[in-house]
């Protein structure tokens, strides 16, 4: 325990103010905290970044008692328990990395009342010995963190989370938060039927991410394009680059690192040791980017990546959604860059036919792989179609997404287009890839086309009207509207789909979306440097370098990641405001009682040295 109030003689704003120095709750967190703290069920649903982990966090210190908290990985444990006793709170977890003993010493705490908060993996939890325990001591609460993965629906499975329905069979009078960020109507179904919260009150905080900036590039040159977003707008930050492959994280992380950026490759095929170490490096020093697979993310609670890249597309909106999430947790300005081509369309639609699922799972996979498809072709607002694909209506476009920010593309009637390029997939005997039916299209009589006498075809050379790269897109775009199907032997070639019949016999209009070449290296950002994603006047610039060296060395010292001690945004507004006083300094959002205590004189020193 903190020592420093009893539970139930404080509000929830006040705590708020005193652990975690927040003026005021955000959306929802307040309604949250006081019906579980009146000791009411909830399921809770809040975007990456919104704040779910102040739900039951406070809960948990106002109520009497121990809050237990079922996570799924030892390295959000070890985050959260960390920057808990940062914030002098009493916590620990108890999981398979502990060294021999301290289990036993976390278990007399927790029975003797000295902890706030316990932290269990799901594995743990089901062990006989482990529920023995919480029937032996004082429980606030129960809080399950990533409770899609309770579901079959969910986007993460994990078996051992189906057997959390026993705590409230077992401690029905616990009251008992599930929380996630992603979680559709089938998943919430069964959140609520498996751990038995069919009656809990239901709180859906909403899919938005407001500081994050969407925008999707045309596929050409992929990493020159990244190089170039990276040394524009992140010259210095962290980020995360995702790829389909292991070989393309492997040779995306040297490629980066010979020019000059700290990125470090992640997928399940390294060593255990290397993946710990890699991911270890990330969460403790600056401006490190990590270049990974699917298999890097979840649990990651490092505040201030500021941006998610894809080389590759992902399978659907919910991954896409997921990943891209682990930006801007701060709530400061974030990127998420995408490139995306002919081959992502490709690779989703041949996925999507050649996995072994059955019929009415593969119609619910095409249509997950088509959201995606229509979210990157489409020449609208972006997080209006990313909303609208979680149910959510936006009235007017967001103003933050390429779409919005900087227009670039148009869409026009591509009827006859679309007939002259199916025409050429026809007569060209529908098993020949983009760039060859381009040729043949463009009239360009490569040695191919004349070997195979495809300069000869009533369809070569009837497509001057557009030049490689608009006939590129065009064929792209038929793939994406599904009027083409790759190849299912999967050698690159294109055929025919149903409906490209009717768009032959001119039965219906198509619009494709006209790209127009945008400015190279062209920033969203008006200026300034890329300092935490925000614009900062040169002393205050200067100040935050200082600030930041300060928590690094600090962050050693302790051998704790640095945003463990403050996040960026405090000490944005830390060099912002220039305190000059412990009062004036504690006033400063995310400066609670223990943290002034204990560093304010520190941050007033590097206040002074700097002038």
């Amino acid at each position: 325990m903190d020592g420093l109030t009893q539970p139930g003689t404080e509000t929830p704003l006040a705590a708020l103010q005193r652990v975690f120095g927040y003026p005021a709750f955000r959306g929802q967190q307040q309604q949250i905290v006081e019906h579980v703290v009146a000791g009411g069920d909830a399921i809770v649903l809040m975007p990456t970044g919104g704040g779910k982990s102040l739900c039951y966090q406070l809960p948990a210190l106002l109520r009497p008692g121990l809050g237990i908290v079922v996570s799924p990985l030892i390295a959000l444990m070890k985050d959260q328990v960390d920057a808990l006793r940062q914030a002098g709170v009493g916590a620990a977890a108890l999981n398979s990395g502990l060294p021999p003993g301290e289990s036993g010493a976390i278990e007399r705490a927790a029975r003797n009342g000295e902890l706030d908060l316990l932290y269990l993996s799901p594995e743990r939890l089901a062990m006989a010995h482990c529920l023995d325990l919480l029937r032996r001591c004082r429980l606030a609460l129960f809080a399950i963190d990533e409770a899609h993965c309770i579901s079959q629906w969910g986007h993460d499975f994990r078996r051992d989370y189906q057997g959390l329905g026993v705590l409230k069979e077992q401690f029905p009078a616990t009251p008992l938060i599930a929380l996630t960020a992603t979680a559709d109507a089938p998943t919430r179904r069964d959140i609520a039927v498996r751990l038995h919260l069919e009656e809990a009150r239901l709180f859906a905080a909403g899919y938005d991410r407001p500081n994050l900036f969407y925008r999707v590039v045309e596929k050409r040159s992929a990493r020159e394009d990244l190089l170039r977003f990276l040394r524009a707008e992140h010259p210095c930050d962290a980020g995360i680059v995702y790829c389909l492959t292991r070989r393309a994280v492997e040779e995306t992380a040297s490629w980066l690192s010979a020019r000059g950026r700290e990125a470090l490759p992640y997928h399940a095929g390294l060593p255990p040791e290397t993946r710990a170490l890699h991911q270890e490096r990330f969460l403790h020093e600056e401006g490190v980017i990590v270049v990974a697979t699917v298999a890097f993310g979840m649990g990651i609670n490092k505040p201030n990546v500021r941006f998610v890249a894809h080389l590759d597309a992902p399978k659907n909106l919910e991954a896409y959604y997921q990943e891209t999430g682990r930006a801007g947790r701060d709530g400061l300005p974030a990127d998420a860059w995408m490139a995306y081509g002919m081959a992502d369309v490709m690779n989703l639609r041949r996925l999507t036919e050649a996995a072994d699922i059955g019929e009415q799972q593969r119609r619910i996979e095409r249509q997950k792989s088509e959201a995606l498809i229509g979210f990157c072709e489409t020449v609208g607002c972006r997080r209006q179609a990313l909303l609208g694909y979680f149910g959510e209506r936006r009235d007017e476009p967001c103003g933050n997404c390429d779409n919005c920010r900087d227009p670039g593309a148009e869409s026009w009637d591509g009827t006859v287009a679309a007939q002259k390029a199916l025409s050429a997939v026809y007569r060209t005997g529908q098993r020949f890839g983009a760039h060859h039916l381009v040729d043949v299209l463009t009239g360009n009589a490569t040695d191919r086309v004349r070997q195979l006498a495809h300069d000869k075809l009533s369809t070569f050379g009837i497509g001057g009207e557009l030049d490689a790269r608009g006939w590129m897109s065009v064929i792209r775009q038929l793939l994406a509207q599904g009027h083409l199907a790759p190849d299912p032997e999967g050698h690159g070639g294109l055929m025919l789909a149903p409906s490209a019949r009717k768009v032959l016999r001119g039965e219906c209009e198509l619009r494709f979306r006209r790209e127009t070449p945008r400015e190279r290296g062209r920033s969203r950002k008006s200026g300034g440097k890329a300092a935490a994603g925000i614009v900062l006047d040169p002393a205050a610039e200067a100040l935050w370098q200082k600030l930041r060296a300060w928590r690094l060395d600090e962050a050693k010292r302790q051998e704790l990641p640095p945003y463990v001690i403050f996040h960026d945004a405090t000490l944005v507004e830390v060099a912002r405001r220039r305190p000059g006083s412990l009062a004036a300094l504690g006033d400063i959002p995310g400066i609670g009682r223990s943290k002034l205590d204990r560093y304010g004189a520190a941050l007033l020193a590097v206040l002074r040295d700097a002038g």
